[in-house]
C-alpha cells in the first residue's frame, strides 16, 4: 500500500513540476518577447498624390474603428465579460471589414481614419485587414502605423486569443507627403501586458500657401490604464495639437479616445445620472484650459447617439452604449456638420462618426 501511495505521490510531484516548467517557461517567454516600437517612428506614405487642400473649402472625415473585423451584433469579448476571444471565422472578418469601409465610403470622405486595423493576428485568421480597406478607397494616400503587436496571449485555455498585430490606417484623397507614429505614455507594471503598446500617427498633408493638415489618428488605452496613464496620454495628444497650431499648421484628431467623449454621454444614453459602468472615464474637459488652440468637438448637428456598445452580452437596443468616438480641431478649423452614425453594431462594436470642416 505504501508503494502505491508513494508511486501516486511521485507522479503527482512529476505532474505539478511539469506545470510548473510550462507556466514558468511561458512567463519568460511573454516577458521576454515584450518590446515598445520606438518613438518618433518615420511611416512610408502609399500613393503620395494628390492636390493640395485649400481654405475655405468644406472636407469630409470620417473615423471608424473596426474592431478587427470580429464583432458582429451577437460577439461578445472576453476581456469585456463576454465570452468570445477570436472572430467567428476568416469569412465573418472578412464580410465585417468591407461592411465598415463601404460605409465609411459611402460618406464619400476626403479623408478616413480607421483604428484596430489588423495585419497578422491570431483572432483574425492572420487576414490582412489594411488592404480590405484600401480596396475600397483606390487613388487615396494612406500611411499605416502599427499600433502594438503581442506575444501569443494563451488565453483563454480552450480558444486562445492569440497573437496580435493591429495598428491604425490614415486615407487621404490628398496627398500625405510625410508620417509619424509618436509612441503614447504606458504603464509600466504588469497591467502593460494587457494594454500593449499605444500610439497615435501624425499625417501631414500640405496646404496651399505652404501650410500643413497635420491629421492624427488616435486610439488611446481601454484596458490597464491608471488616471496618471490616461492624463498623460491626453496631454501628448492636446500638446500635438496646440505645438502644430503655434506653428501655423491645422490639425484635426480623430479616433478612438476610450473616454466618455462628452463627459455624460454615460448617463444620457442609458437612463439616468447614476449609470457609470466604471471602464470609460469622462473625456478631462478642465486640461483644455491649458490648451487654448484645442476645440473639442460635441456640437452634434443631430443629436447625441453612441459610437460603441460594451461587449459582455449580444447587443440589442437598450444595452449599455456610449461616445467613446470622436474629433478634436485646432482652433483655425471649423466643424460644419458633426454626426455619429447609428448601423445597429452589425459590423463592428463601434459607429462611424461623420465630421465636415474647413480651414479658416
Amino acid at each position: 500500500m505504501n508503494k502505491i501511495v508513494k508511486r501516486i505521490l511521485i507522479a503527482l510531484g512529476a505532474f505539478l513540476g511539469i506545470i510548473v516548467l510550462v507556466v514558468g517557461g511561458y512567463v519568460i517567454y511573454v516577458v521576454a518577447s515584450y518590446s515598445r516600437i520606438e518613438d518618433n517612428l518615420a511611416l512610408t506614405p502609399e500613393n503620395a498624390s494628390g492636390g493640395a487642400v485649400r481654405t475655405g473649402e468644406e472636407y469630409t472625415v470620417v473615423t471608424q474603428n473596426l474592431g478587427f473585423g470580429a464583432y458582429t451584433a451577437d460577439f461578445t469579448f472576453f476581456m469585456d465579460g463576454g465570452k468570445e476571444s477570436r472572430a467567428r471565422s476568416a469569412d465573418s472578418v472578412k464580410a465585417c471589414v468591407s461592411q465598415g469601409a463601404e460605409k465609411v465610403r459611402s460618406f464619400d470622405p476626403d479623408f478616413a481614419f480607421f483604428q484596430e486595423v489588423d495585419t497578422g493576428s491570431t483572432r483574425s485568421y492572420d487576414i490582412d485587414e489594411r488592404e480590405i480597406v484600401k480596396s475600397y478607397f483606390e487613388g487615396f494616400s494612406s500611411s499605416f502605423a502599427v499600433n502594438y503587436h503581442s506575444a501569443y496571449l494563451f488565453y483563454p485555455i480552450f480558444e486562445p486569443h492569440g497573437a496580435s498585430n493591429s495598428g491604425m490606417l490614415t486615407l487621404s484623397k490628398s496627398a500625405i507627403n510625410s508620417a509619424t507614429r509618436r509612441s503614447l505614455p504606458i504603464s509600466t507594471g504588469m497591467s502593460k501586458f494587457l494594454d500593449l503598446d499605444r500610439c497615435y500617427s501624425v499625417s501631414r498633408v500640405p496646404v496651399e500657401g505652404g501650410k500643413e493638415l497635420v491629421l492624427v489618428n488616435v486610439h488611446l488605452s481601454a484596458y490597464g490604464g491608471s488616471d496618471e496613464i490616461r492624463a498623460a496620454q491626453m496631454n501628448m495628444v492636446l500638446g500635438e495639437i496646440q505645438t502644430e497650431y503655434d506653428k501655423g499648421n491645422y490639425c484635426v484628431v480623430g479616433g478612438d479616445f476610450n473616454h466618455d467623449f462628452t463627459g455624460d454621454s454615460t448617463q444620457k444614453l442609458n437612463g439616468g445620472e447614476h449609470v457609470d459602468f466604471g471602464w470609460a472615464m469622462p473625456f478631462p474637459t478642465d486640461m483644455l484650459s491649458e490648451y487654448p488652440a484645442v476645440v473639442h468637438a460635441t456640437d452634434y448637428s443631430d443629436g447625441l447617439k453612441p459610437t460603441c456598445r460594451n461587449c459582455d452580452v449580444p447587443y440589442k437596443e437598450g444595452n449599455f452604449t456610449i461616445i467613446v468616438d470622436g474629433f478634436l480641431v485646432s482652433k483655425n478649423v471649423r466643424v460644419t456638420y458633426l454626426d455619429n452614425v447609428v448601423t445597429g453594431f452589425v459590423y463592428s462594436d463601434h459607429n462611424p462618426v461623420v465630421m465636415k470642416f474647413t480651414l479658416l
